[in-house]
């Protein structure tokens, strides 16, 4: 009987729930320990006013490395780039749609618009990666800081506090919450960039658990990690963390080559990068020269 460990939210549960009919399928029984972050207690303050990276995690991190779970499950891009002493990313999941959604009540809606908003509209994300590209976009609107998990925010949007709001789709799509109400505007990862790794899973394990390590390899998706290795690689030679303003988003099309997108704040200037290559190899340093080569106003 594996013992899964997991924050306690409606999203973090469905992710808990996935691995454990993952598991089952390859006839492995499996039990939910639920752990409270730091990120799930300090509900009054924005990421980037919080101190440290890994919010959502080192609690999580901490038990595995006590022996109190024996695989943690985590949203990818909420996982730092390096892995605690003795712990070690050993699976990743199928990816769902890496896009992020804005959601916008019908009353500040104007068509003709970029994304579709009223001039100064009030709109609510945490991430600064969000902010910095929607006001590359939409310099005249307001951001201001949401915190809660996504039925809340969504809550938050319809009693009037904020105009609209930026979700991850994957997170929408997975709690099968109705929205019909809202204006949906799906945004083009290549144009508005998701976090590195968005829409993943990531299994974590000690790094000498062999037994579990094995177990987790017949769930692992070898194509997404490949993708995935590039977006954290910039991310980490970056020396960001999860509240860095970057988005990267690596693609690999039908003829198996790498498409890869990254949007990052320097200074006070959006910098822009795409790449393409046959191989993966040197993408994500292609990428970072691109990224800090550009001009920045300080």
């Amino acid at each position: 009987m594996l013992r899964i460990g997991t924050r306690g939210s409606k999203l973090a549960l469905w992710q808990a729930h996935f691995t454990q009919s993952e598991l089952a399928r390859i006839g492995v029984e499996s039990e939910l320990v639920i752990i409270k972050t730091k990120g799930d207690q300090i509900q009054h303050l924005g990421f980037d006013k919080m101190e440290g990276k890994g919010f959502f995690t080192k609690e999580i991190e901490d038990a595995l490395l006590a022996g109190q779970v024996d695989l943690a499950v985590h949203s990818m891009k909420d996982l730092p780039t390096a892995q605690p002493e003795g712990l070690v990313i050993t699976a990743v999941s199928y990816r769902d749609d890496p896009a992020d959604w804005l959601l916008i009540r019908p009353d500040a809606v104007e068509k003709g618009r970029i994304f579709q908003l009223r001039p100064g509209a009030v709109v609510g994300t945490s991430a600064s990666r969000r902010k910095a590209q929607l006001l590359d976009f939409r310099p005249d609107v307001q951001v201001k800081d949401i915190r809660g998990n996504v039925p809340t925010r969504l809550e938050k949007l319809r009693t009037g506090d904020f105009d609209a709001i930026f979700l991850a789709a994957a997170g929408v799509s997975r709690l099968a919450l109705n929205i019909a109400d809202l204006k949906l505007i799906a945004l083009n990862p290549r144009e508005f960039v998701p976090a590195p790794a968005q829409g993943v899973l990531a299994w974590q394990t000690l790094r000498d658990d062999t037994a579990t390590r094995l177990i987790l390899k017949n769930i692992h998706h070898s194509a997404v990690a490949a993708a995935t290795n590039v977006e954290r690689r910039v991310l980490q030679l970056l020396n960001g963390g999860c509240q860095m303003p970057l988005g990267v988003h690596c693609q690999r099309d039908a003829a198996g080559h790498y498409h890869v997108f990254a949007a990052c704040q320097l200074g006070n200037t959006l910098h822009r990068a795409h790449l393409s290559s046959s191989t993966h190899f040197g993408l994500a340093e292609g990428i970072v020269k691109s990224l800090i080569n550009q001009p920045s106003d300080s």
